[in-house]
């Protein structure tokens, strides 16, 4: 009964909809006009665009130009370019539109946008990653004649972050018509201050946007539906003649918890009537969740002590560039999730709403940051990683307008994402002491020159000897601290419910300055030796990982201490920019590379946060391997720092020079690397055993086991065992170099037909035994028909400066992915792929 009353009030708004009476979400996505680097001025609504590009947003113009070693492009942004971009879209409306408001939302527009409708103009918003909007209403032509949106995008300044951005609208359009009396944008919080097993209090405000004058005949209507589409609850309020902020509670029976084991979602439907007459409607998914971070046991979720296994994202995703459909993220972050993640940390700046839609649905905590930078920049890369040699000019950003707009864009950060349960935590800052200098000479003057610049670990500090050099190096109030309450102070004005947080890379310091106190919870960056006597010196501070290495340490250096709350690695996903020199577009220093291919580090992350028996292996060259086999010694390890003219310490964020290949030159000595998590691991070369080891051994120093190996062609296979029973196996067989067969899968079977809807095609190379051929790079291309599109083709190399919007490409370690994308007609699409003579199968998804 409750499914048909839900299923009748659905068919309600739809009809009052039709009607015009209640809110109008349109896609406005579609048919933009585009133009880049075209002098002149186009905000007039009579200037000519026909010759102009006809595209659809979201776009990302920098991923489309591609990568450009010369000329004005930048390392530290991936060597994309920017520029001057024009975008215009014509629209119509009724006369039935006339006395309503008319807004239109941008998602993300990368950056310093300046809107007009119909040549008047509306505004601007620096800031490239907030979602932002704008009432046209007064503006607009409702006869039928030509309605004339213009957006310039100003991205002069290519070397304006320390990665890729994107550059255009390069997240979503809706344009939104309401009654002149409605329900505000992102004008509906929900929160729930109490929840046990058997009920939940849900308490609702709402901000009703009106003129101002008094009216007695407004109602709110409120009905929560559970993930199958029944209605639990409703209620309804009156609002009387003085209204702007209506609170609601409503309790409701046996709530399931959003948690990371599965993201139990509701949804409300929030109703505004004016004489019984729907003027107004919206919904929010949202989650019931408890969790508190504690100064000695760490966090807990739903009462559940839970350790946090995070890792930082950007937001670009390798061949889309920034404009990423949220199907590319339900892959990434299903692939992050399969090997143990639990938490994101958004680096370091607002992300998509999509991205929040997929941590909601399949249960990943998320830290959402604001800023990289605060009113004083960073220093920019051109054309390698730290020499820190971009102009001023070319990497003017977002700090030229901090002390303007970082109220607003915070608080609308809050705002737009005040309702997703994913989100536990506010961040106001990353490695923000990097730009106060009497920070970075404190740190220096306690631990000697290089210990900031060298990310050097110095445990045991004593705080009081940091508090009389930080003293020393500071006249007056602390600006870093100050800014810093005032960020905390706008957080708390928009929401109590979740602590705020910073990505300290100075901790020590911070904690004598006061910036340590003045979150609700310290994230260290990079300083896992201070933990403990932070933890002595300040026994009620909250502690987080926030930005940690991805070596077994930094793990093992949480995992050992329940007062901390958990990590967040650099990186989950391989990103754009940070780069150089010429062709490294970026960094894959990560669980998975552009494309998505887990990595080594991928695959040994694996063996420390899921319980399921795995091993894995990799193979170096001895003369090659960090690592050394001594008969008296034993193994030993030799750090190879990065070679110049990059930055030597990037070599702390890199994985070990490993190959997931057996083919080499026979009798060389081969370092075999062993990842698990199984008690014991044997190692066989041709069905011959090499020797069984203990994980137990090796937990202690860096959980690989290792064995020296002379080279034979054949077959490598690891074994792993629990209780002397076989419980997983891996196996690395020599392949030839030939290809006889393309591998061809798809992550849909189906799509939908909804003009967004992707799925990765990916496909391997294989010799004529089933072997991956791994170290035999080949072109390869892919064939599409059907309803569907190529949105982007990668090899997931950091190397791989070829264009990501092409039919072919070479292959890396054997594997290539094509990203498809459904357009708005059903059918059956067809994928192949061809190298040289050899062609894959035809792969068929259908649209429907």
């Amino acid at each position: 009964m409750k499914k048909l009353i839900t299923l009748i009030a659905v068919l309600t708004l739809f009809s009052c909809a039709k009607e015009d009476t209640g809110r109008i979400v349109e896609n406005f996505n579609d048919n933009w006009k585009f133009s880049l680097n075209q002098k002149g001025d186009f905000s007039n609504a009579k200037t000519k665009d026909t010759s102009w590009q006809t595209l659809n947003v979201p776009h990302d113009w920098s991923i489309e130009k591609g990568y450009q070693k010369d000329g004005k492009t930048a390392a530290s942004t991936g060597f994309s370019v920017g520029g001057i971009g024009w975008y215009r879209k014509h629209f119509t409306l009724k006369k039935s539109d006339k006395n309503k408001e008319i807004s239109i939302l941008f998602d993300g527009v990368y950056n310093n946008s300046n809107v007009w409708i119909n040549g008047h103009f509306l505004g601007k918003r620096p800031n490239g990653y907030n979602s932002f909007s704008y009432d046209l209403s007064k503006h607009l032509n409702y006869d039928g004649s030509d309605n004339v949106i213009a957006v310039k995008v100003d991205r002069k300044a290519y070397a304006d972050s320390r990665w890729y951005t994107g550059s255009g609208i390069y997240r979503k359009v809706r344009l939104i018509k309401k009654s002149p009396i409605n329900i505000a944008q992102w004008g509906v919080q929900i929160t729930t201050p109490e929840v046990s097993s058997n009920t939940a209090k849900i308490n609702i405000k709402t901000t009703i946007k009106s003129d101002g004058k008094a009216d007695n005949n407004l109602s709110l209507n409120y009905s929560i539906l559970d993930e199958n589409g029944s209605e639990i609850a409703s209620e309804k309020s009156i609002l009387g003649d003085k209204f702007k902020i209506i609170s609601k509670e409503i309790k409701i029976q046996n709530p399931k918890l959003w948690s990371t084991e599965k993201g139990n979602l509701y949804t409300l439907t929030v109703s505004l009537f004016k004489n019984d007459k729907l003027i107004d409607n919206t919904s929010e998914k949202f989650g019931i969740r408890t969790f508190k971070f504690t100064a000695d046991k760490g966090f807990f979720l739903n009462g559940k002590k839970l350790k946090i296994k995070g890792v930082n994202l950007h937001h670009d995703a390798g061949a889309v560039g920034a404009a990423v459909p949220k199907g590319i993220w339900e892959y990434r972050v299903k692939k992050l999730k399969s090997i143990g993640v639990n938490a994101v940390r958004f680096a370091h700046n607002p992300h998509s709403k999509e991205l929040l839609e997929v941590c909601d649905e399949q249960g990943i905590l998320v830290m959402n940051e604001a800023f990289d930078e605060w009113n004083v920049p960073k220093l920019k890369s051109k054309k390698y990683l730290g020499d820190n040699a971009a102009t001023k000019e070319s990497s003017k950003a977002y700090p030229a307008s901090f002390n303007e707009w970082a109220e607003r864009d915070l608080k609308d950060l809050i705002r737009r994402d005040f309702n997703h349960p994913s989100v536990f935590m506010w961040s106001i800052g990353n490695e923000i002491e990097w730009t106060f200098p009497h920070y970075s000479k404190t740190y220096n003057d306690v631990n000697g020159s290089s210990g900031a610049q060298g990310y050097e670990q110095v445990p045991n500090y004593d705080y009081k000897t940091v508090k009389t050099a930080f003293d020393k190096n500071i006249d007056g109030e602390d600006p870093l601290v100050k800014i810093a309450k005032q960020l905390v102070a706008w957080v708390k004005e928009e929401d109590t419910t979740r602590p705020v947080t910073c990505g300290s890379v100075l901790p020590s310091v911070g904690m004598v300055s006061g910036y340590g106190t003045a979150v609700d919870v310290y994230g260290y960056n990079y300083r896992a030796a201070d933990y403990d006597a932070a933890h002595k010196e300040y026994p009620n501070l909250k502690i987080l990982g926030s930005e940690n290495w991805g070596s077994y340490n930094e793990w093992k250096s949480i995992n050992e201490r329940d007062f901390v709350s958990g990590i967040f690695v650099w990186t989950g996903f391989a990103y754009l920019g940070e780069a150089g020199p010429w062709p490294r577009k970026g960094l894959n220093i990560s669980f998975f590379d552009f494309a998505g291919f887990k990595t080594p580090r991928g695959h040994f992350y694996e063996t420390l946060w899921i319980e399921k028996p795995k091993v894995y292996m990799v193979t170096t060259p001895a003369k090659e391997s960090e690592f050394s086999f001594h008969k008296k010694e034993g193994w030993k390890f030799d750090m190879q720092l990065t070679a110049p003219p990059v930055w030597n310490m990037l070599r702390k964020w890199e994985w070990y020079k490993v190959n997931s290949k057996w083919k080499y030159k026979t009798d060389e000595e081969i370092v075999v690397q062993a990842y698990t998590n199984c008690e014991e691991a044997e190692l066989f070369l041709n069905n011959v055993s090499l020797g069984k080891q203990k994980l137990a051994d090796v937990i202690e120093t860096d959980h690989i086991l290792k064995w020296l190996v002379p080279y034979k062609n054949g077959e490598l296979k690891i074994v792993g065992y629990n209780k002397g029973k076989k419980v997983d196996e891996y196996f690395l067989n020599t392949h030839n170099d030939k290809v006889a067969k393309i591998d061809i899968s798809s992550t849909k079977q189906t799509l939908k037909a909804d003009g967004t809807d992707v799925s990765v095609i990916t496909i391997k190379l294989l010799d004529k035994n089933g072997n991956l051929i791994i170290d035999a790079d080949k072109e390869v291309t892919f064939k599409l028909s059907g309803p569907a599109k190529n949105i982007g083709i990668d090899n997931g190399w950091e190397m791989n400066t070829q264009s990501h919007k092409s039919n072919s490409t070479i292959t890396h370690n054997g594997k290539a992915i094509l990203i498809v994308q459904a357009t708005k007609e059903r059918g059956e699409i067809k994928v192949s792929a061809t190298s040289s003579t050899v062609k894959s199968k035809d792969l068929k998804i259908s649209a429907e």
